[in-house]
């Protein structure tokens, strides 16, 4: 009831300084103000005003944004503890799924490709090391040089 009162007294007043601002010739500020002035009825005539001081002022509404709060602190503080503890996919389990998935290697190459998945170019074989994966003829040292090279590459 109060509250439907005061916004007739705004609405009322905005219409005053629209009629004074209409009367000096500045028509379109008096339409502007004019529109504004009216907004505060229309809330009143359609509920709304009626609807947002029974959420303002009902201490249960406001215990329920309590407990959505408390709710969303709670989340944040579980992801932060598993993060730090490295629970369900740690950071060295991300960092060799990463790797894994970044460095390609072809099927039958003793040495990785030049480019990963990503378009990156690797640096090329150096001549020193060329060198020490061949044997004395000239052929490589065994068949599992290239099963060396991917696990050296991935630490293993």
């Amino acid at each position: 009831m109060l509250t439907s009162t005061v916004c007739a007294a705004v609405s009322a007043a905005g219409l005053g300084i629209a009629a004074l601002t209409a009367y000096r010739k500045r028509f379109l500020a008096a339409t502007r103000i004019a529109a504004f002035s009216l907004i505060p009825v229309g809330l009143v005539m359609t509920g709304v005003i009626d609807w947002v001081t029974n959420i303002v002022f009902k201490p249960t509404v406001w215990a329920g944004f309590g407990v959505l709060a408390l709710s969303a602190l709670l989340f944040m503080i579980s992801r932060m503890a598993e993060r730090r503890r490295g629970g369900a996919g740690g950071r060295k389990e991300r960092k060799a799924a990463a790797a894994a998935g970044h460095d390609v290697v072809a099927p039958a190459a003793s040495t990785p490709s030049l480019t990963t998945a990503r378009g990156a170019a690797q640096p090329a074989a150096k001549p020193a090391e060329k060198a020490k994966a061949k044997g004395k003829g000239g052929a490589p040292k065994d068949d599992f040089s290239d099963i060396e090279a991917i696990l050296k590459k991935h630490g293993i």
